[in-house]
């Protein structure tokens, strides 16, 4: 007899992880957690990390698990994740799956295709033409090759991004369509997804609320943010690293490092918010048996 097991999917301030904790209180759930930002320690605000008062007691399971030089490759979420969806099967309780990002749930569900080996000579090239190309260099040659996976990936995403395009020219064929043939699918649970499907304007209106918060600046204080992240550089990291290339740690780093005014972080930001949110409902709607909710989190 199958386990049950529920995913949550849906564009970024749609309310996922408020859902998640309301139906794990309800059903006696614990939630694993599917955004690959969240996992990183000290990201908080700008990640919308659900704070611990707000969990309610509900376990959730893959938050601050790295620091921000460690990297989580989709494979391991799939091994590591299947190993907590049992664990907490076997307890009885629900596992709930809750997050956007798309590549790691379909990865966990469905399972990974083998995939070509790393050629260390390919990605030195790819880097060097990253460096003296324009921003934006690797996520265009991606487009081109695989427009499905560029949109779930960051221009910035620079290892993710060189990792896409070392498959698709490697294995002469998009990664889309090398994964589409996914192997070892998750056994002994059966799945329902739910995605949260907020109207767009409603939808942008919260983007731009909740990224002006981050940028609000006090009267002898940095705004929320920009304080956060000089925080985690103070710890002597690097801010190349590629968590603080996402959507409003990257314009918080600009500000910091004097390149852009706090209102262009903040109007970058909110733009690259919503084109995130936007290849999200992108990603979700090709994946397949996703019951949707027209609107928010419900309570």
């Amino acid at each position: 007899m199958s386990a049950p097991l529920l995913a949550i999917v849906g564009p970024t301030a749609s309310g996922k992880s408020h859902l998640a904790v309301e139906l794990a209180l309800r059903f006696g759930g614990e939630v694993l957690n599917c955004d690959s930002l969240q996992m990183y320690r000290w990201f908080d605000l700008g990640t919308a990390k659900t704070p611990l008062v707000e969990r309610r007691g509900v376990p959730h399971h893959f938050l601050d698990i790295l620091n921000p030089d460690e990297q989580f490759a989709a494979g391991e979420y799939m091994r590591r994740g299947r190993e907590v969806l049992r664990d907490v099967a076997a307890r009885g309780r629900l596992p709930i799956v809750a997050g956007g990002t798309g590549f790691y749930l379909r990865a966990l569900i469905d399972g990974l295709a083998p995939s070509p080996s790393r050629d260390e000579q390919l990605r030195a090239r790819l880097q060097s033409r990253a460096d003296s190309r324009s921003p934006g260099y690797l996520h265009r040659l991606l487009d081109r090759l695989d427009p499905a996976t560029a949109a779930t990936i960051h221009e910035n995403d620079t290892p993710k991004l060189i990792r896409a395009i070392e498959v698709c020219l490697l294995a002469r064929r998009p990664a889309s369509a090398l994964f589409r043939e996914g192997r070892d699918a998750l056994e002994g649970f059966s799945v329902l997804k739910l995605g949260l499907d907020p109207p767009r304007e409603a939808l942008n209106a919260r983007i731009h609320q909740r990224t002006a918060e981050w940028f609000a600046a006090g009267p002898n204080a940095d705004p929320p943010l920009i304080a956060e992240t000089r925080s985690i550089l103070a710890r002597g990291y690097a801010s190349t690293l590629p968590p603080f290339q996402s959507h409003g740690y990257r314009q918080s780093v600009d500000y910091i490092e004097g390149r852009l005014e706090l209102p262009e972080a903040l109007y970058h930001a909110q733009t690259r918010t919503r084109q995130y949110a936007k290849r999200q409902m992108t990603w979700f709607r090709k994946e397949t048996g996703v019951h949707w909710l027209r609107g928010f989190e419900i309570g």
